[in-house]
């Protein structure tokens, strides 16, 4: 098998990420196997119909009754209840939300978990927390789309596909990575590229993703430059596309082109004041909180908080600064412009 290399440039060494594209993997692993997806969330519902379509053997794994169960059956899917996927399955690929994963692995997988069987994720952290101890006479694999489920399912009726991350956590059957590379060409990753990782990496640089840049720290500066123009006495409407709305249209060049491709595509003044004075609104200090938060996820500090937290309040562990967000005034000035740019979609 041929592989091609991606080089990562980062301090203080050159790291080398191991990729593969569509002619270096083959179905035929796994051709013959049968994958039990254990939920039906968007991530489930756009990997479970892109492995069937693929021609893999596929069941869905549901709570007999829930609402996805019907909604699967209405797709096509083979659907049983989770112990019985389970017994079926040479693969069990778990796509429920995390904090759910042990008390379902504990409760339906455990118990009817068939020997030399996979163990296969789309997020790292129930294994690499030990939230799950997976039986030692199985294989313990991961395939990490990188985008919603949505644009996942999108793209492969696309003819294309999402990047996604592999990993091995176990290789019990000497055959771990042959199935993860096939389910990671079955949803479609190996099209556009997928690239080796470990449980440990993903899980790390997901989660500080998230928190420092993707959700908080794009919530946190948007509020911030938001607040800035209007306690200095502009519009807030104004305010809104300044700080918020006009924020997709650069993601949109930066994912497209890189953050230079991004600066070549924008006027000589943004350049300029982008380049100047960007170091001043995100500087130092910044950085410096940054590896605060990273070193909290490196030693558990975040994950022992998360479990214990929703172990007290469930779901109802974010809705306190959820209310916060939704009564802060660029949610609610946005919902009015939001509703007059798409005004025939449901905004919120």
């Amino acid at each position: 098998m041929s592989h091609l290399y991606l080089v990562l440039r980062s301090a203080p060494a050159e790291i080398m990420a191991k990729m593969w594209h569509d002619d270096d993997v083959s179905l035929g692993p796994i051709k013959d196997e049968t994958i039990a997806v254990i939920g039906y969330g968007i991530q489930g519902a756009a990997q479970a119909s892109n492995l069937r379509d693929s021609g893999l053997k596929v069941v869905v794994g549901l709570r007999e009754g829930g609402k996805s169960w019907a909604k699967a059956k209405s797709e096509g899917h083979k659907v049983m209840t989770v112990p019985d996927a389970v017994k079926a399955a040479d693969i069990v690929h778990v796509l429920i939300p995390d904090m759910e994963q042990a008390r379902i692995y504990k409760q339906d997988i455990k118990p009817n978990f068939q020997k030399g069987a996979a163990l296969s994720f789309s997020h790292g952290a129930a294994i690499h927390w030990k939230w799950i101890v997976a039986p030692k006479q199985s294989d313990v694999i991961m395939v990490a789309p990188k985008s919603p489920g949505q644009r996942v399912r999108e793209l492969y009726l696309e003819n294309f596909g999402t990047p996604s991350l592999v990993a091995v956590e176990q290789d019990y059957t000497k055959r771990a990575w042959e199935r993860i590379l096939g389910m990671a060409k079955g949803i479609g990753s190996t099209r556009p590229g997928i690239l080796q990782t470990t449980f440990k990496e993903e899980v790390e640089s997901d989660w500080f993703g998230e928190q420092v840049d993707l959700c908080g720290g794009v919530e946190s500066m948007v509020k911030n430059a938001f607040e800035t123009l209007v306690e200095a006495g502009y519009q807030p409407e104004i305010a809104y596309f300044e700080t918020l709305h006009e924020l997709k249209l650069i993601v949109d060049l930066v994912q497209k082109y890189g953050i230079s491709g991004m600066y070549r595509r924008v006027s000589e003044t943004a350049r300029y004041g982008g380049l100047t004075r960007g170091k001043r609104a995100i500087g130092p200090e910044v950085k410096k909180a940054m590896k605060k938060d990273l070193k909290e996820i490196q030693d558990g500090t975040f994950a022992k908080e998360w479990v214990s937290v929703y172990e007290k309040e469930g779901q109802k562990s974010f809705q306190k600064y959820m209310d916060a967000l939704e009564a802060h005034q660029v949610e609610k000035v946005g919902m009015k412009l939001r509703k007059m740019m798409w005004p025939n979609d449901q905004v919120t």
